[in-house]
């Protein structure tokens, strides 16, 4: 409920009487301040007349009174600035670590915004505000997503800034990792990103002009090559080949050269996986892409558009994998190319957070702004979370607007943060 008396005060939702403190003096609130999701006061720098005096200072709020000492603000100066406590339910006067008394104000969440939240809790349908989405002007859906956009980014930038401090800085290695995390595409996205950790960068630069070497660092660094990492149905067949040990044996002679561990083969999963999702199908298209140069943070860069970018990722595999799934399982001969779909899920978790996460690092707003064009360039997804807001009456034309509702879903809808959502906010507020 404190949450709820938060959201009132913030917006102003009050009664239509007067407001006074428990001690008969009138309040007018002139500026709410600015609210504050971190340890101290609610809302900082608030503008309050208590009877007929301006203050310029913090406000508390509570269920009641009594948990000003229940949380233990008496003893705590960063509060002594409080210039007003409201509470819904006023049980005891409340003091400061300096001793002084505070004006309390008795706020009351007005019946129809209670029972409204109350609602939105309730609903177990997706969105739980979905009854007014059909209402909504197009100027506030198209503000409210594009805050969601660059919400999304943001968090983004933190896994990708993540990535260059665990790789010493690198802002290289951290979009290798970020670009080989996305060819997991979800299932085998940590092996990816663990597996990206072991691949020596300056080990295999100086091998880049020989793809079978290239190969046998990426396939052995995954423990692919290992013997157990080859079914025992396959494991004839794939001796009788021979890449395989090929492969083998070249990497044997480079890790003992650059001192290489591998990682466990068994982190990688193949459970309800597509044969052209496997990890080895992944790793040689990956290879491909390296050996060509078009692996590294320059070469995404010099790309404006997103035509561009999918030229840039589109790959193909070595001619052993047009006709294997993994080391001796024979298939039908494919160049096993991405799809027109993964490349555009590339450009969307790769391309464009990297874009723009490099921009903020390097104070390049071209590189923010690119990023952002190249999401309206592009179509928006289709899954189960886009397919949800278009059964609401939501128009989901652009890739934007797909990310936009999918961190909506994620960061607000599954969290039942309605409080914080602007739909949520026309819900609360409507008649």
């Amino acid at each position: 409920m404190e949450q709820l008396l938060h959201y009132v005060w913030k917006h102003k939702m009050f009664p239509l009487h007067e407001l006074t403190t428990t001690d008969g003096q009138s309040v007018e609130v002139i500026d709410t301040g600015l609210h504050n999701r971190n340890a101290g006061p609610d809302f900082f720098n608030a503008k309050v007349k208590i009877g007929g005096t301006l203050w310029v200072g913090n406000v508390e709020i509570h269920d009641r009174a009594s948990d000003w000492y229940a949380h233990g603000h008496d003893h705590d100066s960063a509060y002594d600035n409080t210039v007003l406590h409201v509470a819904k339910v006023i049980d005891r006067e409340v003091r400061t670590a300096s001793g002084q008394t505070i004006p309390q104000l008795q706020l009351d969440v007005p019946p129809v915004v209670h029972e409204h939240y109350e609602e939105l809790l309730r609903t177990d349908q997706y969105p739980p505000c979905y009854k007014i989405i059909p209402d909504l002007s197009q100027l506030m859906v198209h503000s409210w997503l594009s805050a969601l956009q660059t919400e999304r980014l943001e968090q983004k930038t933190i896994a990708i800034q993540q990535r260059a401090d665990r790789c010493n800085g690198s802002w290289e290695d951290a979009y290798f990792m970020t670009l080989t995390r996305n060819y997991g595409f979800g299932i085998n996205g940590d092996a990816f990103e663990e597996w990206a950790l072991h691949i020596p960068q300056s080990a295999v630069g100086k091998h880049r002009d020989d793809l079978f070497q290239i190969e046998a660092i990426f396939m052995g660094q995954a423990g692919l090559l290992e013997p157990d990492a080859v079914p025992k149905r396959y494991q004839q067949e794939a001796m009788n080949e021979g890449y395989y040990t090929r492969l083998r044996n070249e990497y044997q002679y480079l890790a003992h050269k650059f001192s290489l561990q591998p990682m466990d083969y068994k982190q990688w999963r193949f459970l309800r996986l597509r044969p052209q999702n496997f990890p080895h199908i992944r790793m040689a298209q990956l290879a491909n892409l390296y050996y060509e140069r078009r692996a590294s943070l320059s070469a995404l860069i010099d790309c404006t558009t997103a035509d561009e970018l999918r030229q840039l990722f589109q790959t193909h595999v070595t001619p052993y994998w047009e006709t294997h799934y993994t080391f001796g399982s024979e298939s039908t001969r494919n160049r096993k190319q991405l799809s027109a779909a993964s490349l555009n899920l590339l450009i969307i978790n790769t391309a464009v957070p990297m874009l723009f996460a490099y921009g903020r690092h390097t104070s390049k707003e071209q590189l923010c702004d690119r990023a952002f064009d190249i999401l309206e360039q592009l179509r928006a997804e289709q899954n189960h979370i886009i397919r949800m807001w278009q059964e609401c009456g939501l128009e989901v034309a652009t890739a934007g607007d797909s990310q936009a509702l999918i961190q909506l879903k994620k960061e607000y809808c599954d969290k039942k943060d309605c409080l914080r959502c602007r739909f949520g906010y026309e819900y609360l507020k409507k008649a």
